[in-house]
């Protein structure tokens, strides 16, 4: 019988009051309950600290990761205001914790210029959390207030006497909401220098005190973006020792960027807005390219660098090898774009396009030896890209990089729907054997790389497209690579790469991932590429077998393990270890397999990463053994 719909009247409508639509749909404010909104939750709190530094009145924030699993942070601000709100008739301390898009940021004379991405606040921390606790200095009192998943406690209370001014929240994130509540030590520590290296002479202290031996971080930074360039440039070899430094602002707008360039053969470029890392770009990135290439063909035109017969160097040539950082606060920030990262303000392109032209002519004009060696470095790499070019053509020629000529070692798929259809990169022939016997054809191809490919960190593209695998890659992809790189060409939506769990198949893992970074960046920013997980320990009881894909697994199947039982542990070092039916069961069957999406979730770290483990220089990769070398779960000897 079907269900009357005629009675639809208001008490079907729910309306969720307060901090309980955050609750309900927590994603729609925080990204994810996964990591990235968990540690979401402490920058929505260190962003207000942040406002307060913009506007002239923060000179100092600490984090502390507590042993209970809390964070609090801690500034020297002006403390939230405790008077009552002259619309909500209550305390403005309980206003701002309480109620949405509530805080100086919205209108009004708060904040001229404050940062945090979607403005949400801390109310939602406090709708996500189990319990926060709020003190604000001000006004000679030190007042206090407390809440349980966003409802106060009681009401707010004077508890001492204090001439300082500021503002420490403390919060306790609800594992009701979240996937884990355990904050990462790392994470925190790049977001936070980032965030101190944006903002000039602004001290951050990070401490972790869940180790026996707290782990304790300060920043601050007298140069700003100068230092942030630096730090990017500190195991490259520079083309210009002296960082450029350009600076203006107008209509209440600032504009600031600091730029090197290195010998790589990359563009590290990143571009801010109020502190916000705009990674869609935008139109103050767009203002940024447009004069950074014009200025520099004028000044190759005027020097005679460029000869009349000369075509003008490329923007991806002027660019390569270029460290920059663009940072621009505005009043009135529009967002747009599918993850709210691009900048939208229109009068912000001239404005930058403005400041770099003028500020930039003059560096190269005043500094006649740094400004010809920028201009070599870009014709080198324009001649570079022409020979790369010619190669691609080439090759083109020969059918190489045809779709219609697909690699002989390829096992394709049989549908022809991109969006349904994933391929694997597999680590030797061996492997690759049974991955085809695996697999299921109708949607999953196969690609076999034999060995190590090139790290194209040290190589560039001209002697990448040299290479039988990544030549190989580039063609299977169908979507061309470098100039030519166009997503939508893509044959597979899913690129799984598929090593062996042990230090070669790491490595392989991290040359492949290279690879992407640096040429096929959108396949990663589009979530196309994956690492496969196979198991790393077989549990056979008699006929009976598990799969266990880390050590705490393993250890919890033999704690289910009656007393006496006769057991066998394998530990899979290769592929190629299992037949075509475990492989399938464990790391290929869509139900029951474990995927990595590769993500980029800051690209200093991605960018300062890359560069560190896969660039020329030996120095940095010691280091990072040595630091991290207690962290190594399996070595193989």
């Amino acid at each position: 019988m079907a269900k009357n719909t005629s009675h639809y009247t208001g008490k079907d409508i729910q309306v969720l009051e307060g901090l309980e639509a955050v609750r309900k749909r927590p994603g729609m404010y925080i990204g994810s309950t996964g990591p990235i909104g968990l540690h979401h939750l402490v920058y929505e709190v260190v962003d207000n600290s942040v406002d307060e530094a913009l506007g002239g009145f923060c000179t100092a924030i600490e984090v502390v990761i507590a042993p209970d699993g809390s964070v609090a942070v801690t500034d020297n601000g002006r403390g939230i205001p405790v008077d009552k709100h002259p619309k909500m008739k209550k305390p403005t301390l309980e206003v701002v914790m309480t109620i949405l898009h509530a805080g100086g940021k919205f209108g009004g004379e708060g904040y001229k210029v404050s940062g945090g991405l979607h403005g949400v606040g801390v109310s939602v921390v406090n709708a996500l959390s189990t319990r926060v606790e709020v003190e604000t200095k001000r006004d000679g009192s030190i007042w206090k207030q407390s809440y349980e998943r966003g409802k106060p406690t009681g009401p707010v209370t004077a508890i001492g006497k204090s001439k300082a001014t500021g503002t420490k929240v403390t919060f306790w994130p609800d594992p009701e909401i979240f996937e884990t509540t355990h904050f990462d030590y790392d994470t925190l520590l790049t977001h936070l220098r980032e965030t101190a290296f944006l903002n000039k002479n602004l001290k951050i202290t990070l401490r972790d005190e869940r180790e026996l031996e707290p782990r304790t971080a300060e920043f601050k930074y007298a140069d700003g973006i100068k230092d942030f360039v630096k730090y990017l440039n500190r195991n490259r070899e520079t083309v210009n020792s002296k960082i450029i430094y350009l600076n203006g602002e107008d209509k209440g707008a600032s504009v600031e960027v600091a730029l090197q360039w290195n010998q790589s053969y990359s563009d590290s470029t990143l571009a801010f807005a109020n502190n916000i890392n705009t990674t869609e770009g935008g139109t103050h990135l767009e203002g940024f390219k447009n004069a950074l290439t014009r200025t520099i063909n004028d000044y190759a035109r005027r020097q005679n660098i460029l000869k009349e017969k000369d075509e003008n160097l490329s923007g991806d040539d002027i660019r390569e090898g270029l460290c920059a950082i663009l940072s621009v606060k505005l009043t009135d920030p529009q967002f747009e774009g599918q993850t709210k990262t691009k900048l939208g303000n229109t009068f912000m392109r001239g404005l930058v396009q403005n400041i770099i032209t003028q500020g930039l002519a003059e560096f190269l004009e005043e500094n006649p030896r740094p400004a010809r060696a920028i201009v070599n470095k870009a014709a080198q790499a324009s001649k570079a890209r022409a020979a790369a070019r010619k190669a691609r053509e080439a090759t083109r020629r020969k059918g190489l990089l045809e779709s219609s000529a697909l690699p002989g070692k390829l096992a394709d798929c049989s549908i022809a729907d991109a969006a349904l259809s994933e391929i694997y990169l597999v680590e030797g022939d061996s492997a690759g054997g049974s991955a085809k016997q695996a697999r299921d054809r109708s949607f999953q191809a196969i690609l076999p790389l034999r060995g190590k490919i090139l790290n194209v960190e040290r190589a560039g593209l001209t002697r990448a497209l040299s290479s039988e695998e990544i030549q190989a890659m580039i063609t299977a992809m169908g979507t061309g690579v470098g100039e030519d790189y166009d997503i939508t060409k893509a044959r597979y939506h899913k690129c799984i790469i598929m090593t062996d769990a042990d230090v070669d198949g790491a490595h392989i893992r991290i040359l492949i991932l290279t690879f992407f970074y640096r040429f096929m960046r959108e396949a990663i920013e589009q979530g196309y590429v994956y690492i496969a997980q196979p198991p790393l320990y077989k549990l056979a009881v008699g006929r009976k077998s598990d799969y266990a894909y880390s050590d705490a697994e393993l250890q919890a199947l033999m704690a289910d393990l009656p007393e006496n039982a006769k057991y066998n542990i394998q530990r899979y070092k290769g592929l190629g270890e299992m037949n075509p039916e475990q492989l399938w069961e464990t790391t290929m069957d869509p139900a029951t397999r474990t995927l990595l999406q590769v993500t980029i979730p800051d690209a200093m770290a991605a960018e300062d990463a890359v560069s560190e483990l896969m660039g020329g220089d030996v120095e940095p990769r010691k280091d990072f053994i040595q630091t991290h070398a207690k962290d190594v779960r399996f070595l193989d000897i």
